[in-house]
């Protein structure tokens, strides 16, 4: 939970619908441009990690919107794909700790099965403790000992929750092929990664969202 004062910003919505263009450029600028506007929030906050900031991306309120879903997994998998024959990678399921990887990791999921169904590309969630009941997994949906993943994640600060995510599958058997990261907030954490032995790719960084207009302003609290 944030601690929140009275002088919160975040960008207001616009509403209107806007088409999505097929080339990738026009795909991603659309999806920063939904970024700023609904996730992107000025005043002070307390992160996760204890730590002050001025600046939040609610980055949920981007992931979770169907439209911005749509660009999160066409322009989530295109980069998978370009990493992965990069870093000569196969690819078999992508995921991350629950819920900041949820929606973005099956969005992919989707686009990649959209792009090539005999890729047979899956989706997982990392629980944060396991389970307490039933098979009593920390790992949910369509992971399996021996497989190569990408590891995603919306926001990324000191890397503690990927770092999380990362530890819980390779205890589990997995291995980690990188990381793909929808906002570095360019403090620490891509490095703490890093150090780990696991690339980290993000779509946007912090200098890239605050770089950009931000247009209006609203009082709208974020919990």
């Amino acid at each position: 939970m944030l601690a929140l004062d009275s002088t919160i910003y975040c960008v207001s919505t616009d509403t209107t619908p806007q088409p999505i263009d097929v080339k990738f450029s026009s795909l991603e600028a659309e999806l920063r441009a939904i970024l700023v506007e609904k996730s992107v929030c000025h005043g002070n906050f307390t992160l996760a990690s204890g730590a002050e900031s001025n600046f939040y991306v609610d980055a949920k309120l981007t992931t979770s919107d169907p439209r911005a879903a749509l660009l999160v997994g066409r322009v989530g998998w295109e980069l998978v794909k370009e990493t992965a024959t990069a870093r000569n990678v196969h690819v078999d399921s992508i995921g991350g700790l629950t819920m900041g990887a949820d929606w973005m990791a099956l969005s992919i999921g989707i686009a990649a099965y959209l792009d090539s169904p005999s890729r047979d590309i899956q989706t997982f969630s990392v629980r944060k403790s396991a389970k307490k009941h039933g098979r009593h997994k920390r790992i949910e949906g369509n992971f399996s000992k021996g497989q190569t993943v990408v590891v995603v994640d919306d926001v990324i600060t000191t890397g503690d929750s990927t770092l999380q995510a990362i530890e819980a599958i390779e205890e589990a058997g997995g291995r980690v092929g990188f990381v793909i990261v929808l906002v570095d907030r360019q403090e620490g954490g891509r490095e703490a990664i890093e150090q780990r032995g696991h690339a980290v790719v993000p779509i946007f960084s912090r200098t890239d969202l605050i770089g950009t207009n931000v247009g209006r302003r609203s009082h709208i609290a974020v919990a």
